[in-house]
Order: C-alpha cells, then sequence, then structure tokens
C-alpha cells in the first residue's frame, strides 16, 4: 500500500480506481493538489478594445461572412455544445417555495412574477394536461394561488419533473406550431450556420448518461419536421463524461472520502473534462456554446450573423497562420521570413520575443514562431460587462513569465490580494462562452489537445455527501485552463447574441 497524505491505498481501492478507468498515479497526482493547491492566476490587466479586445467594422464583418460561406459550404463547421447541466439551479427560488411553504408567508418576488405568466411559458399546456391527467385544474389552482401544487406538478416526479431533468428538455419557446425546447432551438441554428452545400448539419452534444436516451428519442421525434421545414439532414452525435474524467473527493483534513460502504468517493470532474469529448471529435472548425444560450426565432439574427462573423474571421487568420507555419517548415531559414512570421504573432496574438531570444540566430527564432504558430486557434465573442457574474477576458502572466490572453473566472483570482481584485473589478467585458475553435494543425491533422492543457488550473471547491463535508476537485475549465495553450483572439460581439435562461423567470422576457 501506498500512504498517502495519511491515507492508504489498499488493494481494493487500486480496483476501484483501475475499473474507473484511472491510474494510482493520477489518483496521487490528484491528492497533491488538494494538498498543495495550485497558485491563483496573475492578472495582468483587462482586456479592452485594441489592447486584447479586437472590434470589427461593418466592412471587415462583412468580409468575415464571405469566408464562413465558403468554408461553410465546405463542411468545415461543427456544433459543440454541452447538454448534461441539470435544470435544478434554474427553478431554485420555485423548490424552495415548496419546500417551506407556509401559508403566513407570502411567496417570494419571482415566485409571484412566475405565477402571473404561469399561462405564457411554453410548457403550460404539457404542465396542465398532466394535472388534468389527476383531475386537477389549473385554472382553480392559479385563482386561489394555490402555487405549492402547480410547483408540484411542474418540478417533481409526480408531474413534469423538470428540476431534475437536463435543461436541454424543458419546453422554452412557443411557437405556433408548437413548443421547442434548447435542444431543438441548436437543431434550428445549425441549419442557418453549420449547413454545408449538401444541406448536412453536424453536431455533437455531451449529455449525462441517465438523460442519453431521452435526448436521442427527442431527436427521433423532431428530426423528420425539422429537416423538411429548413431542407436539411441532420448529423447529431452525443457522448458522455468519461468516468475516467472523474476525481476523487477529499475530507477537510485532505485524506481520502469514503462513503458508508468504505469506497472512495469519486466525482464528475467538471465541464472541462469534456475536452476529452471535444478531443475525439476529431473535427476541423468547431463552435461551442452553452445548451442554454438560446432565442426564439424572432431574435436569432444577431446571434446568427456574429456566428458567421466570428467563423470567417477564425478561417481567415487559420489560413495566414498555415501560410506561415508551411514557409517555416518547409524553406531554409532566412531573416525575412522569420521576420515576416514574426510580425504577423506581434499583431495576431500580440505576443512578444521572449528575453532569452532577442538577439539570437534565425534558426532558434524560426524554432520559436513554429511552437507558438502550430497549436490550436479559438477565437472567443466578449460582450461588454453590464454586471454579469462569471469569467471575462483578461491579460494574464503565464508560466514563462510573458502575458497571455486568457478568460479568468472569479474563482481563480486571489480573494485576498486588493491588487488583483482591482484588477477583477476594472473588467469591462465578461465571457458569454461564444468560441469559435481550429482544431487541425496545418498538414490538416487534428491536434491532441490535451497537450494544450495547464493541468495546474485546477478549481477546488467543498461539497457534501452523506451530511459530511468533502473537498471536490474539478478539472481545468474547458474554455479556462482546458484551453490555456492555445492561441486566442477576443472579438466583442453585441449583448443581444447573450440571452441564458438561468432563472425559469428568463423564460418570460
Amino acid at each position: 500500500m501506498d500512504a498517502v497524505m495519511g491515507t492508504a491505498l489498499g488493494v481494493d481501492d487500486r480496483a476501484q480506481i483501475v475499473r474507473r478507468g484511472l491510474t494510482v498515479e493520477q489518483v496521487l497526482q490528484q491528492l497533491e493538489l488538494f494538498k498543495h493547491p495550485p497558485r491563483y492566476v496573475q492578472l495582468e490587466r483587462p482586456c479592452l478594445p485594441g489592447a486584447g479586445i479586437r472590434v470589427l467594422d461593418e466592412q471587415q464583418a462583412e468580409a468575415c461572412m464571405a469566408t464562413f460561406a465558403t468554408a461553410c459550404a465546405q463542411g468545415r463547421f461543427l456544433k459543440f455544445t454541452p447538454a448534461s447541466g441539470a435544470a435544478t439551479r434554474m427553478f431554485k427560488s420555485l423548490l424552495t417555495a415548496n419546500e417551506v411553504h407556509d401559508k403566513h408567508t407570502p411567496p417570494a418576488r419571482d415566485v409571484l412574477a412566475c405565477m402571473d405568466g404561469l399561462a405564457r411559458f411554453a410548457f403550460y399546456d404539457d404542465l396542465r394536461a398532466v394535472m388534468a391527467r389527476d383531475g386537477v385544474a389549473i385554472e382553480s389552482c392559479i385563482e386561489r394561488s394555490d402555487y405549492r401544487i402547480i410547483f408540484d406538478y411542474l418540478l417533481t416526479e409526480r408531474g413534469l419533473g423538470y428540476a431534475s431533468l437536463p435543461k436541454g428538455l424543458l419546453k422554452f419557446h412557443r411557437y405556433p406550431s408548437g413548443s421547442r425546447t434548447p435542444f431543438e432551438e441548436h437543431l434550428v441554428e445549425a441549419a442557418a450556420y453549420v449547413r454545408d452545400r449538401n444541406g448536412l448539419c453536424r453536431l455533437h452534444f455531451t449529455v449525462s448518461p441517465h438523460h442519453l436516451e431521452r435526448f436521442q428519442k427527442l431527436l427521433e421525434t423532431v428530426r423528420p419536421a425539422y429537416e423538411s421545414r429548413y431542407a436539411a439532414r441532420f448529423d447529431v452525435g452525443f457522448s458522455t463524461q468519461h468516468p475516467s474524467t472523474d476525481t476523487v473527493a477529499v475530507d477537510l483534513d485532505n485524506h481520502l472520502f469514503r462513503d458508508a460502504a468504505g469506497q472512495l468517493l469519486f466525482r464528475p470532474g467538471g465541464h472541462g473534462a469534456l475536452i476529452e469529448n471535444l478531443n475525439e471529435l476529431r473535427g476541423d472548425v468547431v463552435f461551442i456554446k452553452n445548451i442554454d444560450n438560446v432565442v426564439p426565432d424572432d431574435r436569432k439574427e444577431p446571434t446568427l450573423r456574429w456566428k458567421k462573423v466570428l467563423g470567417g474571421y477564425l478561417v481567415h487568420l487559420q489560413s495566414e497562420i498555415f501560410g506561415y507555419l508551411a514557409q517555416l517548415n518547409t524553406t531554409p531559414s532566412s531573416s525575412a521570413a522569420v521576420g515576416d512570421a514574426l510580425r504577423f504573432v506581434r499583431d495576431a496574438f500580440a505576443t512578444e520575443v521572449p528575453a532569452q531570444l532577442v538577439g539570437a540566430d534565425p534558426d532558434e527564432l524560426r524554432d520559436f514562431l513554429i511552437a507558438k504558430l502550430n497549436r490550436p486557434l479559438r477565437v472567443c465573442g466578449m460582450v461588454r460587462s453590464d454586471d454579469n457574474p462569471g469569467g471575462g477576458p483578461f491579460w494574464v502572466k503565464g508560466r514563462d513569465g510573458m502575458p497571455t490572453l486568457q478568460i479568468v473566472e472569479t474563482a481563480q483570482v486571489d480573494p485576498d490580494a486588493p491588487d488583483q481584485q482591482a484588477v477583477l473589478r476594472a473588467a469591462t467585458y465578461f465571457n458569454p462562452v461564444d468560441l469559435v475553435c481550429g482544431v487541425r494543425n496545418w498538414r490538416g491533422e487534428p491536434f491532441d489537445l490535451r497537450e494544450f492543457v495547464d493541468p495546474t488550473a485546477v478549481f477546488i471547491s467543498q461539497k457534501s455527501s452523506g451530511g459530511r463535508t468533502l473537498k471536490a476537485l474539478e478539472h481545468p475549465g474547458l474554455w479556462n485552463g482546458a484551453m490555456a495553450e492555445w492561441n486566442t483572439v477576443f472579438v466583442e460581439v453585441p449583448a443581444a447574441t447573450f440571452r441564458p435562461v438561468k432563472s425559469v423567470n428568463d423564460l418570460l422576457g
């Protein structure tokens, strides 16, 4: 047995680890991260227009859309949508009201707003039907303000069970022809901006194993109508988070956390684990967008336009990168070739030559430039901040001491460092998770995306299991540490492209 921080790994532990597809060495590394958590990121300054944020004018946007149209017709694009998140937080206020119902306590404002707008929700007809099945008239419940029974049918398995379903399967938007889930809205979006010249639309959703069959059934139910309406064919793939990306839990003393049966407790490793799913797709150019950031048809135009702009911008930039790499790899080093590539790197990624390479000979600079350019590329839409919580674009001190563009979450910044918190508060943009990613190299070969992860950019948080507190470890976030070593460009996009549903009442807007 190996003693680790006062904890021993026995034969049964090792067998449990192997069954999950992990190695003992990986678990030991995770335990070491609990004992010696990585340092917080070192923010240098927030990104601003012209200093980390590119603001495209109308002429540039139109040129990007033209470039996009050519690449799209060639079938280069794919939509990748994380869709495993449960809707529990979306109904938090309603769940609380249902649990602590007291006729002497007036309902909260958002509960009243939900009740007042109930008939406007896309799921209203389903809710009414499931209540009527049991002889309960929803109209009577509304008249007497009996929200408890309504929420019981909406949230629990007694009725629709919405609180335990993923957001992707909930009815979000109502149309004359029926209501749509976010999953369906992503199909409609795909028909508008990833359809190739043959009408094929490629999509991939990551889902929980528990709900995989429901997503597949929904697809087969709605596919014929959408394919007919949009003259498209949908090539839809699904994957689940691999058990091998789970992480071991520890107690507050960093000892292995065991359940009542003495088994090690493993937890999902967060959305950063999805870099494995993205890697296995071996795609070309991939759009990434959260499942709940969808709008009805009458509000789609800004989203569709800027998806095309971002996609075209990436294809144009990628073409330039590939040209420089071909030149650097296939011709003898020359001051002219190296100089051209160096100017491009400075302009495209604001990257300077490390101090130790200043004045170096062309061969050394050539190797530096090849290493810098030959990596995955992402173009990320950024929205001007309006007190939106979440991550944002910053200049961060890299592991080599050089500044680098990164999407940073609040939890990555030292809460006890006033100077770092001041930089965080100075941010004027936030991350809406609006990415387009080039994941092949200049020879057309898929990158191994795992080689470009910062493994130290993990998140440690406190959770509970069986009434006991534990510490959980999440892998570097998908658009944070998992893409830390990618080439990154931030582009301003309008706020109209960001309409997530965080609370049920957002569906009334």
